[in-house]
């Protein structure tokens, strides 16, 4: 069975990669009018890729370990 830390993992990834790189290429002069000069998307963007690929590091190690029991078992 797949760990829901995988396909999670991979959604949170791809959408922090798309902000971040929204927020990256942007023109600076709507984040002066609209958000007092801080680059939300980049940052939310860097924080959701990081969470993305916390998750898909923890589903690895899980992975691991589960398989690790299976031949300890036999």
């Amino acid at each position: 069975m797949i760990d829901i830390r995988y396909p999670m993992g991979g959604m949170f990834t791809i959408l922090g990669v798309i902000l971040a790189a929204f927020g990256l290429f942007s023109d600076p002069a709507i984040y002066r009018v609209h958000s007092l000069g801080v680059n939300v998307n980049l940052i939310w963007g860097c924080v959701l890729l990081v969470f993305g690929v916390c998750l898909l590091v923890l589903a690895r190690r899980a992975g691991k370990k589960r398989a690790g029991r299976h031949v300890e078992d036999r």
